[in-house]
């Protein structure tokens, strides 16, 4: 397995729009290529001390997302997400309410910024096998798949965002922050 080099803010691949993925190249063989870059995808995740991470972000143009959190210290109080590999993933239904959460991303480093997304998502995709698989997920899970699917279409957190003055470098969020965001804000 690899770790993959992210890409960062300011690389125009963080602004298209990702390709679907061909089904039949999830051939199902551990040989495969595309079966070895999702394993990079996620060995990068875990490098990296994400909780989700999309194929831009390592500078390829497919609509592959994972996602997975078992204690990381990044969100120390959200409830854990089993791995999911999700290929050609649609939100099919958003929920009504609203969560405010503070948001991090791979491509912006050291960067966090309070972000309001519906409270719920619907999420239908197919897994690795290329089998169809449906997702609902709320509260954590629902924004960290938002987060990623946004990757797919060229958007990055701070596109979400209403107010800028809650934007900070990871530092001067702990140093300030941190506190008032230890519990998502329901609005």
């Amino acid at each position: 397995m690899a770790v993959l080099k992210i890409a960062r803010l300011g690389n125009p691949i963080l602004r298209r729009v990702a390709q679907p993925v061909d089904l039949e190249q999830l051939n199902g063989d551990p040989e495969n290529e595309l079966q070895k870059f999702i394993d990079d995808l996620i060995d990068t995740m875990h490098d990296e001390g994400g909780v989700g991470i999309a194929a831009p972000q390592v500078g390829r143009s497919q609509q592959i997302v994972i996602a997975e959190y078992v204690g990381n210290e990044r969100y120390p109080d959200q409830e854990n997400i089993p791995l999911s590999v999700l290929i050609n993933p649609v939100i099919t239904r958003y929920g009504t309410g609203t969560l405010s959460f503070w948001e991090g991303c791979l491509s912006l480093n050291d960067l966090r910024g309070l972000v309001t997304r519906p409270d719920a998502v619907t999420v239908e995709a197919f897994d690795r096998t290329g089998q169809p698989v449906t997702i609902e997920a709320s509260g954590f899970f629902a924004v960290v798949l938002q987060h990623e699917i946004d990757h797919l279409h060229g958007k990055v957190f701070i596109d979400r965002m209403t107010d800028f003055s809650r934007l900070a470098y990871y530092e001067e969020f702990q140093e300030y922050w941190l506190e008032e965001a230890s519990q998502p804000a329901e609005i």
